[in-house]
């Protein structure tokens, strides 16, 4: 709701209204604060900036230009308005968005935007799903891993490397962080849902040389939930899983949502939704009629755009939002 401008009281009023109106100046305060919450606009805390790496991160050779939103004017919204596209990222970051202390669970999510490798869709793939997050009382966790690609063989190397790295320092910190080390889940968009589904898979197979302590630490995530992942599929046989991708019995639990419609195939999801089937690891798909691409938070008038819901539930139904449910990661 807004506020009509012959509501919102002048300088010299405001000054005033204590005093003169005491009764008004509070259902004026009731009002701001209610259209706060109808909004979603309650301003959230500054989150903790925690780096990903020691030093350099693994690999890095040369400097980009500096880390800049690349957004143009002329670029399409998604909803209602446009969104971040972070370039040139050469310093991974952990932004932690915490919930209200009397709702917190203690679980935990690292958020993964997406961008094709290329940029970072870092607000509505990111900052604004931390934010449905701890509305849940689920604490999130933005990554802002490296991009563009640094490996034309190998696009995804230094996404996954850092966010392997991010699921141990978060393990690391969990008991400063008041978390639960055994449910720290991971959840991506597009080629962020690469990222956060190959950190799942590979959860054994650390993609760098470790150098400290925080790499002795697990680097697992609990759970993973996928939204209209990319590059899974062969390039040559659509509906063929690339041949590197291998699921076990221990591959965390997953969850989908994918769009039919969506350029990037749904067969993405899935194909590896099968595969979890097969290797018997709890899994939950929701493929829908329409919705596209990279609509990320944002509502395009689509039943996709209920994703948030569906992936809350199942969080729930799998006990991550129960403090008591935690299981030892491996």
């Amino acid at each position: 709701m807004t506020l009509p401008m012959s509501l919102v009281p002048s300088t010299a009023v405001d000054r005033r209204s204590a005093s003169i109106h005491p009764v008004l100046a509070s259902i004026f305060s009731l009002v701001l604060v209610a259209d706060s919450v109808l909004c979603g606009r309650l301003a959230a805390a500054e989150p903790e900036m925690v780096n990903v790496w020691p030093g350099k991160p693994p690999g890095e050779t040369k400097e980009l230009p500096p880390e800049s939103n690349t957004t143009k004017p002329e670029d399409k919204p998604v909803g209602d308005r446009p969104i971040i596209k972070l370039g040139n990222v050469s310093t991974p970051t952990l932004a932690i968005y915490r919930p209200a202390k009397e709702a917190d669970t203690g679980a935990a999510v690292i958020i993964c935007p997406g961008g094709g490798h290329h940029i970072l869709a870092y607000d509505h793939e990111g900052t604004e799903v931390a934010e449905w997050l701890n509305g849940i009382g689920v604490t999130g966790i933005v990554l802002k891993y490296r991009v563009p690609a640094r490996d034309p063989e190998k696009r995804w190397l230094a996404a996954v490397q850092d966010a392997q790295r991010a699921v141990s320092v978060v393990r690391c910190k969990a008991s400063l962080w008041g978390l639960d080390p055994a449910r720290i889940g991971i959840l991506g968009f597009s080629a962020g849902g690469e990222t956060a589904g190959l950190t799942a898979l590979l959860y054994a197979q650390r993609q760098y040389e470790p150098l400290d302590a925080v790499d002795q630490v697990p680097c697992r995530p609990d759970f993973a939930a996928l939204i209209y992942p990319a590059y899974f599929d062969r390039k040559d046989q659509p509906w063929e899983l690339r041949t590197d991708i291998t699921v076990d019995a221990s591959t965390p639990p997953m969850f989908f949502a994918h769009a039919f419609d969506d350029r990037v195939p749904v067969a993405n999801s899935v194909l590896l939704f099968i595969e979890l089937k097969k290797a018997g690891v709890t899994a939950e798909l929701h493929a829908y009629a329409s919705g596209g691409h990279g609509f990320g938070m944002r509502s395009t008038g689509h039943p996709i755009n209920t994703w948030p819901q569906r992936c809350g539930e199942w969080m729930k139904s799998q006990g991550y939002l129960s403090p008591a449910a935690g299981k030892a990661s491996s």
